[in-house]
């Protein structure tokens, strides 16, 4: 599997890749979240975490928070390769991998995608 790190700040995020799954990890030593709002307690008209999930979970993937007040938060997701890299509208390559090529590009100019 392929992966990449990057740290900026108190936060670090991890990116994973493969044939299998792409995965993605953002973790920071901020405040935390209180439980209230990580579950289904959210403020009306707010979809907050609920909606992400439910977003992962439309892309047959799943998303996980772990967080502790005053302790800082961790939110990992996961989709299956299949749903995270198909190609649109005959491209050769997906939107997420179009993302990805251009900021490869934009932190290395002379690097081809």
């Amino acid at each position: 599997m392929r992966s990449g790190t990057q740290t900026h700040g108190g936060s670090k995020s991890e990116i994973r890749h493969d044939e299998r799954q792409f995965g993605l990890r953002v973790r920071d030593d901020g405040k935390g979240i209180d439980s209230k709002l990580q579950n289904d307690d959210e403020r009306p008209g707010h979809y907050g975490m609920r909606g992400m999930r439910e977003r992962a979970k439309l892309l047959g993937g799943k998303m996980t928070v772990w967080s502790e007040l005053d302790s800082g938060t961790e939110v990992e997701l996961s989709i299956p390769a299949a749903n995270a890299y198909a190609t649109v509208c005959g491209r050769r390559r997906s939107r997420l991998a179009e993302k990805f090529a251009e900021k490869l590009v934009e932190k290395d100019p002379e690097r081809k995608s």
